[in-house]
């Protein structure tokens, strides 16, 4: 399957260091009239497929996403930007980058590589307590594999994508990462997997990606 991603990223007057949430919520402040900015339903209730518009803070620079329909709302938006606000700190823009690419999302014969550049969150409720359970590392690492081909097919449903073969996952190496969500702790995870599926740069996979959270890259083979 073919999809349009579109990478809008911006440098402002001073390194931005604050959270993707914050960005998000800036977003849906200043244009509110357009769902896929905050995922949020007319009786305000939240939108739960996979979020089309994804913020992020990378290396110090915001960073949104948008994947098909959301890169034509990218593209209204970006000429009325000229500041973003984080929290209670204004950074004003001075330079905007926009990058519109044609990407692969399907499974593949061939192992592609990743790595998570932002923490992964992988775990519910449920399965949180299924991991802490699990006392040796290779049953947590299943599971986490497990997850991970879940999360896969979920988005790839939610897309409108047909996965119809089998998808092998394995996780190389992975850390846990403790993180703040609406300030509730939560447990993350950084590392690299491999798996038979092509996922675009820089999308976000997992829970909450609209805020940041699990952003994957390819790494080299």
């Amino acid at each position: 399957m073919r999809v349009k991603t579109l990478m809008f990223s911006f440098k402002c007057n001073q390194p931005v260091k604050g959270k993707a949430e914050w960005l998000r919520g800036f977003f849906a402040d200043q244009f509110r009239e357009y769902v896929l900015i905050h995922h949020h339903l007319d009786d305000n209730k939240l939108n739960y497929s996979f979020p089309l518009i994804q913020y992020k803070i990378l290396n110090e620079k915001p960073v949104v996403i948008g994947i098909n329909e959301g890169t034509e709302v990218l593209q209204r938006l970006y000429p009325e930007l000229s500041y973003i606000r984080l929290g209670s700190k204004e950074f004003q823009i001075i330079e905007q980058t926009l990058i519109i690419r044609t990407d692969d999302l399907t499974v593949t014969p061939e192992i592609k590589s990743y790595s998570f550049i932002t923490p992964w969150l992988a775990l519910n409720e449920k399965n949180y307590e299924k991991y802490q359970k699990f006392g040796i590392l290779s049953k947590r690492k299943e599971l986490l594999e497990s997850i991970l081909v879940g999360n896969i097919l979920s988005m790839s449903k939610s897309l409108g994508y047909t996965v119809t073969e089998p998808i092998r996952a394995e996780i190389n190496n992975f850390k846990e990462v403790f993180i703040r969500l609406k300030e509730v702790p939560m447990l993350g995870f950084l590392g690299t997997f491999s798996v038979n599926f092509e996922i675009p740069d820089y999308w976000g996979i997992g829970k909450s990606v609209s805020r940041g959270f699990g952003t994957i890259k390819k790494t080299d083979q």
